[in-house]
């Protein structure tokens, strides 16, 4: 299994052809909710594109060393959004679908905390992975093969702010003015 290296450039890209797939199916809808931290900047730029409301849902699952290690899923208490009501037709969004279980499990707990305004929801995603037990409705790249994708932000998960502080550097001696 190869590891498939994403650049910035690469990643807006893609997000740019989720956009375009889903205004082609001509699917109207009234909400975002992105899953992060994964979804957050998918989400955000749909959200902007679209002109629509975004909603979070925080969920984690993967954590060890260099956070590859899948766990169990822990889902926020609810969701973060600033409208009054949750719109009825959903585009939930995430960075990629792996395993299916993530997604999965969303969509059961929206079921059961939003079901009362929800009439639909459908998933978009740049990475659908072929071992995923769930087919997003919309995604940019089907991958045959399961490999770790290093997109563009991962660095940042490896790093401290200490490491952004650069040493300072001595202002230079005005010798006319001694």
């Amino acid at each position: 299994m190869v590891d498939l290296h994403v650049s910035w450039a690469e990643y807006y890209q893609k997000i740019e052809a989720l956009a375009a797939q889903i205004h082609q199916s001509n699917w109207q809808f009234n909400q975002i909710i992105c899953l992060a931290k994964g979804g957050l900047r998918v989400g955000d730029i749909l959200s902007r594109i679209y002109n629509q409301p975004l909603a979070i849902l925080a969920t984690s699952s993967y954590g060890g060393l260099n956070n590859q290690v899948r766990g169990s899923i822990t889902f926020s208490r609810d969701l973060t959004m600033t409208t009054a009501n949750l719109g009825s037709h959903i585009l939930l969004v995430d960075d990629l679908v792996d395993s299916g279980v993530t997604l999965e499990r969303t969509l059961t707990w929206l079921d059961r905390k939003y079901g009362f305004y929800v009439e639909e929801v459908r998933t978009a995603v740049l990475w659908y992975k072929a071992c995923s037990t769930v087919a997003p409705d919309y995604y940019v790249d089907y991958l045959l093969d399961n490999p770790w994708i290093h997109q563009p932000f991962e660095k940042y998960e490896q790093m401290n702010p200490s490491e952004l502080v650069t040493p300072a550097i001595a202002p230079p001696v005005n010798r006319q003015a001694q």
